[in-house]
């Protein structure tokens, strides 16, 4: 939606950020009583999301593995935020509630996207006002942006609304967490010129085989 954008509105959005502070984890003020291991299979702790989980692939939403759910939880809810987003408050890429807690990850393309149908799971208000997940779509010139991918175990006594957003999330969380941990991935439109030029570095080898050959 943004990759058309031109790189010197957001390269004079560089400085206004929403802060990783403002994501619910850290809005918490308090240390919830275990932490969560957040993982995925397809990026490292801080590392690069791989094109195919964005704006510019297909957009399916990446797999993710959690480890250190409390056995006295109710359930899991997983929120993903835009630390870096050129707003107020970061921008809320996904939100899940009623994850069961004996179910310990979410693989590729379980949370519906735009064009891509994922599993029957509770799925709450993006920012775009759409229950999926949002691919990561920064604008080009704003830099790199941070994705966090936030999971929380919660006690029994509360009752998610059908379409539940932001606010709703954080006072269940403030209320109910037993157990938290993140994940963060990054992803800025630099990364999808360098995909796309080590692509054309490739095609430029393969040129130089003759018939048959292999590298």
């Amino acid at each position: 939606m943004l990759e058309n954008l031109p790189a010197t509105i957001g390269d004079s959005l560089r400085s206004r950020r929403a802060g990783i502070e403002n994501t619910v984890f850290h809005r918490l003020g308090r240390s919830p009583l275990q932490r969560v291991e957040v993982q995925s299979a397809a990026f490292e702790p801080g590392g690069p999301i791989p094109i195919q989980y964005t704006a510019d692939g297909p957009g399916y939403s990446p797999p993710l593995r959690w480890r250190g759910i409390p056995p006295s939880s109710a359930s899991v809810l997983l929120i993903v935020e835009d630390a870096d987003s050129p707003t107020p408050h970061p921008l809320v890429h996904a939100i899940v509630v009623n994850i069961g807690v004996d179910d310990v990850e979410l693989p590729q393309g379980a949370i519906n996207s735009p064009d891509h149908a994922g599993w029957a799971l509770q799925v709450g208000r993006n920012s775009f006002l759409q229950r999926s997940w949002l691919p990561p779509d920064p604008p080009p010139g704003h830099g790199e942006h941070r994705y966090v991918f936030q999971v929380f175990a919660l006690q029994s006594g509360k009752t998610f609304s059908e379409v539940p957003g932001r606010q709703e999330i954080y006072e269940a969380v403030e209320a109910y967490a037993l157990a938290g941990g993140y994940l963060i991935g990054t992803y800025g439109r630099e990364q999808k010129v360098r995909a796309v030029e080590e692509a054309a570095d490739v095609r430029e080898d393969g040129l130089d085989l003759m018939p048959g050959q292999t590298a």
